[in-house]
Formats: C-alpha cells, structure tokens, sequence
C-alpha cells in the first residue's frame, strides 16, 4: 500500500514475497516513480489511488449533539424494494464507483417526497475500527445537500457504535470531494494499493 498524506512523508508498506520480486535490497535510492515501475516491470498494477476523509478530532463532539434529519434513517433489509428501485434509477458506473450495498455493516438513505435518493453504506475496514464509507444520489437529486447531511448521520452512528468514519472516493470525482468538504471531513491524504 502507498499512503502520501497531505503532511508528512510517504508511507509504503510491502508484503515480504513483494519486496522480494522487487528486490528492494538491490538499490538505495527508491522513489515512488521507481517503485510504480518496478511494480508495473513484475507484472503488479495499482488500483489507483482514492483521495481518503476524515473528520477533525475537534469536529467530533458537535457532530455527535446534531439531531439526524427527519428525511434520513437507518435503512434495513425490510427496505429491499425501495433499495432496489434506488438502484435501478442509477447507472452501473455510479453504483460501482459508490459501492453502497443493502448488507453493508451500517446503511443510511436520505428521502425526498417518500423517494429514496441518496444512500449511503459503510463496512469495517481491513478488519479496523475504521468505517470505510460509500455513497451515492441519484442525478436528479445532486447539489441540495442529501449527501452532506447523509454523511454527518451516518458518521454520527458510527461513532456512537466506537468506528472512526473514512470517506474515500476517486481523485477526480468532483462531486464526491464536494459532498466530503460541505460534511466538514477534512483531507488526509492519497491512498493506493496493488491490485
């Protein structure tokens, strides 16, 4: 894994069989560029690095005093029909980018007029008490605030449940850094990691 915070020095973790194929012992002078090559060279690829969000330690007691909005609840597998509709109203690509699913460890969705249209999902990561998070609203329903006020009750619950919130989403998915932004999360860093 490759981590490059916005602070700080990069960090680079290998599995001992990599740093092996890569022979790492054979030069001094490693730098990211060398590594992405040396890892192209043997035949490994990078997903491609994901910008990662959190909330400020400061930010976390009022976020935790906020009243979650009437028009975002917990969903559960009782709301299958309405998450299925959710998702055939959005295309494969939004869904893949989002990774929100219904058995997800904790899944809030935001409402307009009794429509579910922004759904929110999030899992332990590697086994942490990190809560890695995806979200997605439906097109129509972009830019009036579901997603903001989607991701500060989700994170609140996590919280609550003792997980720190992650918000992760692709270095050029605009939209997603402005919904992380409005939320209050704040940049770490980039993160990547071999396929």
């Amino acid at each position: 894994m490759i981590l490059q915070p916005r602070a700080g020095k990069t960090l680079i973790t290998l599995k001992p069989e990599l740093a092996r194929r890569l022979d790492i012992a054979d030069s001094s002078s490693w730098s990211l560029d060398l590594l992405r090559q040396r890892l192209a060279d043997i035949g490994c690829t990078l997903y491609g690095a994901d910008n990662l969000y959190y909330f400020p330690a400061a930010d976390l007691a009022p976020l935790m005093q906020e009243t979650i909005p009437a028009e975002i609840r917990q969903l559960s597998q009782d709301d299958q029909d309405i998450f299925a509709q959710f998702c055939a109203s959005a295309t494969e690509e939004d869904l893949d980018a989002a990774y929100v699913e219904l058995d997800h460890w904790l899944v809030f969705g935001a409402f307009e007029h009794g429509r579910l249209v922004c759904a929110g999902s999030m899992y332990a990561w590697m086994d942490s008490n990190i809560a890695d998070f995806g979200m997605l609203t439906l097109p129509p329903f972009r830019g009036k605030g579901h997603g903001r006020r989607l991701v500060r009750a989700i994170s609140q619950t996590a919280l609550q449940l003792g997980f720190h919130p992650q918000y992760r989403c692709q270095l050029d998915n605009q939209a997603s850094i402005a919904t992380a932004r409005a939320a209050g999360l704040h940049l770490y860093g980039k993160w990547d990691f071999v396929v």
